[in-house]
């Protein structure tokens, strides 16, 4: 079992992408950290790795993967082994000071690889399967990840707990921490009719070492309104207010803005960034008095 290595970053990152490469490196906007994908970087002669081996030297790097598969149900997975060790080759060259995944699965053998995430079942079965699949994976990589927690739009039939008891059970059994991505936490709650702010007080604090923010799309299905994790947005306010209980429950959490789809000039993100760095600063008022 992994435990987290102290760290002292704090305060509200950006999603890296590839359109904002130069003006890091030649601006160096005030930014405490700044988060990857960690697949674009698997190759080391790619342009993106070329432009990060200068951007870490500037700003502390959080490693976001997509293709773990940590939920996967099939043992011996060549796919999902091969991807792990693509993974500890390039945490090891960047050295960032979170990894991360989902809870979610997207590998087998048969089929190779399905570019989603998709969900898992919440049942002591899979419980196990993918307690299994994050120790091996922080074994392979000689630390702890943090699991993120999904959008979702539909669920199965047989559930033997709900979502935060999963990832509950999850960080007791293989000593995991916790992604808290509270635009998802949103749009599951609305999609399935449970409760955001019970979601958040079910967590505990120990666990949680990292939030995402993003944006949302409304879309009609059969007459019903549903909400889609997009990463192509502003971050709703509702979403901004949960932000807010989730600040004070859980303290001056490394906060990430993640726009991924659509991705607008750095001046929009940092104008995202702003809105969370208040109430982050709110958050060390309230420590501090």
């Amino acid at each position: 079992m992994h435990t987290s290595k102290k760290h002292n970053i704090s305060g509200c990152g950006l999603g890296l992408r590839h359109r904002h490469f130069k003006e890091f490196i030649e601006d160096k906007p005030n930014v405490p950290w700044l988060e990857i994908h960690t697949e674009n970087y698997f190759s080391t002669g790619s342009t993106a790795s070329k432009y990060i081996e200068q951007i870490r030297k500037d700003y502390p790097v959080s490693a976001h993967c997509v293709g773990l598969s940590l939920g996967s149900a099939e043992k011996n997975c060549t796919t999902r082994a091969k991807h792990l060790q693509q993974v500890k080759q390039t945490v090891e060259r960047i050295k960032p000071f979170l990894v991360s995944d989902h809870l979610s699965w997207s590998a087998s053998d048969h089929p190779h690889y399905i570019p989603d995430l998709l969900p898992v079942p919440y049942t002591q079965e899979a419980l196990d399967i993918m307690s299994d699949n994050i120790d091996q994976a922080q074994n392979v990589l000689g630390r702890q990840i943090l699991i993120e927690n999904p959008s979702s739009y539909l669920s199965y039939n047989k559930q033997d707990m709900n979502e935060w008891e999963f990832l509950n059970a999850l960080v007791k059994k293989t000593g995991c921490g916790l992604l808290l991505d509270v635009n998802n936490i949103y749009v599951s709650a609305h999609n399935h009719g449970f409760d955001a702010l019970e979601y958040i007080a079910q967590i505990p604090v120990q666990p949680v070492q990292e939030i995402h923010l993003a944006g949302y799309a409304i879309r009609k299905v059969e007459g019903q309104e549903v909400y889609i994790d997009t990463h192509g947005q502003r971050v709703y306010d509702p979403v901004w207010d949960l932000y807010v209980k989730a600040i004070e429950r859980f303290g001056d959490v490394p906060t990430l803005i993640e726009w991924d789809t659509d991705v607008p000039e750095l001046s929009v993100l940092l104008e995202e960034k702003a809105k969370a760095d208040v109430i982050l600063s709110k958050a060390r008022d309230r420590k501090a008095a």
